[in-house]
């Protein structure tokens, strides 16, 4: 059986006796009448095995299950102990129901329907109500009659969309929410967002496809539940202008056609609303990216501002100019719209680029002054990508190749498939020679080697290795890029560059043992020391403490870098705080806290400084190390060493 069949074993097992019917089985299993009575007919195969059990059906009334108490007892424990739900998907389950639902959802009924003690039921619900925050809706609990969620319609698609990202681990399996749905309805979808895109010449990104396939199918259930989107007038006539409109009308054509149904209008504006917030590639239109005055102008500001804040000539390059448009295009309208996304990555990103991705959270800022463009971190987190990528564009067409030795135990013929693959993929990597683990040693006496690419784990070995399948697959792209760019910041920071980080921390910008709760009062703490000092302007520290509202500035490994507008700064310098005790910094604990205070004219030094911090937040031993220390002396050669 599957979830949904072994659900409804469940409800009718849930009671003695009890007559359920068909239409309120329906609703209680989000699914239709028609899946109900088939699911009942395999039922009865399964219940053949039980000799007191019989589907009896009642026409008009509804069905019960007639079953004697040990057979009962029997099929309640194998449910129980063996197929009910996961935790994660009862959550998403739960949130879901409370989503769809105009009615209030009580702790008891949902009680019943899993299976688990009520307060396991509330805990889970106080876990949905947090989440439900993001999309500024409120579970509102009400005496005698349940949970009742309040929120615009818009505000509940917006969740019911990202229904994957309520719990991580169930996101990255699979998209949860195509499982709400029935086959035949997911196939309709995609096949009347194919014929679109074949009838108009377009093309969407993959992520986008699945994300209107989503939002499509959410619209369908939402009309047959008589819940319709609102619409202002002046909206109307403004997206009307756009040729996704039109788009749009061809699509519900063919919608209305398949399910039998009519859409309102609004719901054709809504859908637009989408198609315009939508990326898309290979769009012979495209160039109407370039014609937006608007756009451009955003685009050209945050690109003459990075290159300002980073000493990179962004401006040169026309893949980023290019890219930038296509995606700020996309980020306008999702603002506009009100779609916010989340993005998956943002923690990694911004532990692997804090330099960059500091840099354009100070763009995007200034930009929020000028346009009233207020473009969260997950937006900004992606146009980081961008830059990060530029500047491996301008560093590459420079950059030296790196010698590689292969060490494979599957034979010559693979060692050179993955040497062809390595060659086709990595034109900076230089491959020396293939061979197998028992000639390592001698080969490396007699050759100068950056690191080594194995299929297998080595031991004792002193170069850097880094091991991956011989097909090289994605993953293994993935792991290969990530060591050699950690290879080439750990080289950077054994320059002498990197010892600037020491020179900007002087004795007197030192605290130790400090006791503060929050992050903010840690930064204030930190920035009045340096006004004091006369080191910056007294606006410098409501702008840190402005740049921390926007986007926590923890890195891992128990690191946080506040830091403020570099136009406040008189003199370059650096001031740390080590508490007594870690304190919730963001989403993670931070013990060591660094206040970047790094004047315009030394964006250069401000590079350095950030990748050598950013390499000792890969060290959990540093922060260890630093918060033993019990003097500011101490403190200093230890960040010198």
């Amino acid at each position: 059986m599957n979830d949904r069949q072994k659900a409804l074993l469940q409800t009718l097992l849930s009671k003695e006796g009890e007559t359920w019917n068909i239409v309120d089985l329906s609703e209680r299993l989000a699914c239709s009448e028609k899946t109900v009575r088939n699911d009942l007919n395999k039922m009865e195969q399964l219940l053949t095995h039980f000799p007191s059990a019989k589907l009896k059906r009642q026409p008009g009334i509804g069905i019960t299950l007639e079953i004697d108490r040990e057979d009962r007892t029997t099929l309640l424990q194998q449910q129980f102990f063996h197929n009910h739900k996961a935790m994660e998907e009862r959550i998403i389950e739960i949130a879901y129901l409370l989503l769809v639902s105009e009615n209030p959802v009580t702790l008891q009924s949902l009680a019943e329907r899993y299976f688990v003690p009520k307060a396991t039921i509330k805990n889970e619900l106080e876990f949905v109500e947090k989440w439900l925050v993001d999309y500024d809706l409120e579970l509102v609990s009400k005496p005698r009659l349940g949970n009742l969620l309040q929120g615009t319609e818009l505000q509940r698609r917006n969740a019911l969309a990202h229904l994957p990202q309520l719990i991580t681990s169930v996101s990255i399996e699979k998209n949860y929410v195509l499982d709400l749905f029935l086959p035949y309805e997911i196939t309709t979808v995609k096949r009347a967002l194919h014929k679109l895109q074949d009838q108009f010449e377009i093309k969407f990104m993959d992520e986008t496809f699945d994300s209107l396939v989503v939002h499509a199918l959410i619209m369908v259930k939402r009309t047959r539940q008589k819940s319709p989107i609102t619409v202002m007038e002046e909206e109307k006539a403004y997206v009307a202008s756009y040729k996704e409109f039109e788009y749009a009308a061809m699509f519900f054509k063919q919608l209305e056609a398949s399910f039998s149904m009519k859409f309102p209008d609004n719901e054709r504006i809504y859908f637009t609303w989408h198609l315009i917030s939508g990326k898309r590639v290979g769009d012979r239109e495209e160039h109407a990216f370039f014609q937006d005055s608007l756009l451009l102008s955003i685009i050209q500001d945050i690109t003459k501002r990075l290159s300002e804040l980073t000493a990179y000539p962004f401006e040169k390059d026309s893949i980023l100019t290019k890219g930038l448009a296509v995606h700020m295009y996309s980020v306008i309208n999702r603002l506009r719209y009100g779609f916010p996304i989340s993005n998956p990555l943002l923690s990694d990103i911004k532990k692997m680029y804090p330099y960059m991705f500091n840099m354009v959270i100070f763009a995007l800022e200034e930009a929020n002054s000028s346009y009233d463009l207020d473009v969260p971190e997950d937006e900004a987190a992606y146009l980081v990508l961008h830059f990060q990528a530029a500047i491996e564009r301008l560093e590459g067409s420079r950059g030296k190749k790196k010698n590689s030795l292969i060490v494979c135990h599957l034979g010559v013929g693979i060692s050179h498939l993955l040497e062809a693959k390595i060659k086709q993929h990595y034109s900076d990597i230089h491959i020396l020679a293939c061979i197998g683990k028992a000639s390592i040693h001698e080969f490396i006496k007699n050759n100068q080697i950056d690191f080594i690419i194995s299929t297998i784990s080595l031991d004792d070995i002193s170069i850097p290795s880094v091991v991956i399948s011989p097909l090289l697959e994605g993953k293994d792209k993935e792991k290969l890029n990530k060591f050699v760019q950690q290879m080439e910041e750990k080289k950077e920071n054994s320059s002498k560059d990197s010892k600037q980080l020491a020179k900007l921390v002087r004795g007197d910008l030192v605290h130790l043992g400090i006791d503060k709760a929050h992050p903010y009062e840690v930064i204030e703490m930190l920035a009045n020391t340096l006004f004091q000092k006369g080191l910056i302007q007294k606006e410098f520290i409501h702008s840190a403490l402005n740049r921390e509202r926007k986007s926590a500035t923890a890195i891992g490994g128990n690191i946080a870098i506040p830091h403020g507008d570099p136009e406040m700064v008189n003199q370059s310098a650096i001031a740390v705080a080590i508490l007594r005790e870690p304190i919730l910094w963001g989403s993670e604990y931070v013990s060591v806290i660094f206040l970047l205070a790094i004047s315009k004219e030394d964006q250069n030094l401000n590079r350095a400084v950030v990748g050598q911090i950013a390499f000792y937040s890969e060290n959990l031993e540093f922060a260890s190390g630093i918060t033993k220390l019990t003097d500011i002396k101490g403190v200093l050669d230890f960040i010198k060493k």
